[in-house]
């Protein structure tokens, strides 16, 4: 298991499991099926090692703003 991920300080970072989970979903894509570069140096790791690097070092963020959702009125 990834040790950053025992760890509440990277969920805290994003506000949460949900959005840490999207994140790195998000940027997974980005790295496998896109083609994009990684942020930070390889190393060895993978994948999901990366993106987990690339949070931690305040690489990449969520923009929840273009989420197109709006909360449902009670």
């Amino acid at each position: 298991m990834i040790e950053a991920l025992k760890s509440d300080e990277i969920v805290k970072k994003l506000g949460g499991r949900f959005k840490l989970t999207a994140l790195i979903q998000h940027r997974l894509k980005q790295l496998v099926v896109e083609g994009a570069r990684p942020l930070v140096e390889r190393e060895g790791r993978t994948d999901l090692e990366l993106v987990i690097e690339e949070i931690l070092q305040d690489k990449i963020t969520m923009d929840w703003s273009e989420a197109d959702y709006t909360p449902p009125k009670l």
